[in-house]
């Protein structure tokens, strides 16, 4: 038995409950709906595999009750809250917090806020200040800087930035060197699912490539799309260019520019959006070929910033309420949960989450490195924001958790945190059922 197994054993604490959230937008507009039932707005070829999988039509493994929400439940949670801001820690929930971790609290950092009655928070903390690199955690913020660059090309117009995320047609270039990580790519005239590490050449929307950096955490999806949001912030309504154009571009251009523009993609929208560098910075491109191609910075995150990024997600204040809706639900639709996500008692809550991981060894007598495992450096980090309700609790609440646990796979410790933060949220809310459904905010008008 884990530590943290037989710790929450002798504290009783662990849950699990089911979510709802809502989001609509424009009476017209194209629906930003991304659950399951509406793979074909979106155009995710790997949404209409995963529908289809979960009808019956062809073989593979379901997703949790909590992952099937249809469009119909979605819906951003603090639009009527959204000057709140996290302000100073309850004593009580902190000290509970810490407690949840046991003797290793040392190797962990946690920021917590309790939305389940949205008239009076909860924030809890745990060395929330310290900073880490974010690892893939990060990619939340490739996604903020995309979605800034189309928000600045078509400020007004929602139906152009649908359309311009759903249709614009690019392919995998140089910058994939090297990923691992598989991507589903759904052929639709063969009816047939391709599973692999992306190629050059390979094409998808931006919307797939989003889909793709977030769900598998592809690190060639991401680089892709740095780049290509170097391109829409420097050509602006000329882009998308050519593949041939744009490599000449990246050819001519100094170092220097590069590095500059880098910068002004993936950090001004950061600062725009009122963060601080300091504390939430994604720095360079995630694969060694994309950094040749343009040097960056370092990249960092704290569980505080990382915390109020999903809070003002969950405000609509991440560029706008549509913006936030569809990084929300880039966070959702996963193809498998995994580390934090997977802890059985949220089987049958909403969890929008993003994981990473960064890992590095050294020679030690008696140690073999493993796969996240380092004893140099063990990253693993986990931002989720989970919504719950049952008979006896409504539960709505934003976790970020931030470990550097040498040697060990962490991804079992997570998830016992995970069962534990749930169980210590539901014991503090057991009378909150008028907080229902239909009480929500209503939908973006």
């Amino acid at each position: 038995m884990s530590r943290f197994r037989h710790h929450l054993r002798s504290t009783g604490l662990a849950s699990a409950l089911a979510g709802v959230f809502t989001f609509a937008i424009l009476s017209g507009e194209p629906a930003a709906a991304w659950p399951l039932d509406d793979s074909d707005d979106s155009r995710i070829g790997r949404l209409e595999y995963m529908r289809r999988i979960e009808s019956g039509q062809l073989q593979g493994t379901k997703q949790p009750p909590g992952a099937l929400l249809p469009t119909s439940a979605v819906r951003l949670r603090m639009l009527e809250h959204a000057a709140y801001e996290a302000g100073t820690p309850d004593t009580g929930l902190s000290a509970a917090l810490r407690g949840l971790l046991g003797a290793r609290a040392a190797d962990y950092s946690v920021a917590l806020l309790d939305l389940s009655n949205p008239e009076r928070p909860y924030y809890a903390e745990h060395r929330a200040e310290k900073r880490y690199n974010p690892g893939s955690v990060g990619k939340l913020l490739v996604a903020n800087a995309l979605l800034q660059a189309v928000a600045d090309v078509y400020p007004d117009d929602l139906a152009a930035r649908w359309q311009f995320l759903r249709d614009t047609r690019i392919e995998a270039d140089g910058v994939i060197v090297t990923d691992s990580h598989t991507v589903r790519r759904w052929d639709s005239e063969q009816e047939t699912l391709i599973r692999r590490p992306l190629e050059i050449g390979d094409p998808g929307t931006l919307f797939e490539f989003l889909d793709w950096m977030v769900s598998p955490s592809s690190n060639a999806a991401a680089s892709v799309l740095i780049r290509q949001t170097m391109l829409l912030n420097e050509f602006g309504r000329d882009y998308p260019l050519s593949p041939t154009a744009a490599e000449t571009f990246f050819e001519t251009t100094a170092a220097r520019e590069l590095t500059t523009l880098l910068a002004r993609t993936l950090q001004k929208p950061v600062t725009r959006n009122g963060f601080e560098l300091e504390n939430l910075r994604q720095g360079s491109l995630f694969t060694r070929s994309g950094k040749a191609l343009v040097s960056g910075t370092s990249s960092r995150a704290s569980a505080r910033e990382l915390l109020r990024f999903l809070l003002r997600i969950e405000q609509g204040r991440v560029i706008d309420s549509f913006s936030s809706a569809i990084i929300k639900k880039l966070m959702y639709v996963t193809e498998r949960r995994i580390r934090y996500a997977r802890a059985p008692a949220l089987r049958d809550a909403a969890v929008y989450f993003k994981s990473g991981s960064l890992y590095k060894c050294a020679e030690e007598v008696g140690f073999k490195c493993r796969k996240y495992r380092g004893n140099v450096l063990n990253l693993m980090h986990s931002a989720a924001i989970v919504e719950s309700h049952d008979e006896q609790s409504q539960l709505h609440y934003i976790i970020v958790l931030m470990s550097n646990v040498l040697r060990q796979n962490s991804a079992s410790d997570h998830q016992e945190i995970a069962a534990a933060v749930h169980g210590l949220l539901k014991a503090r809310n057991p009378a909150n059922a008028a907080i229902a459904v239909e009480t929500l905010p209503p939908a973006v008008e």
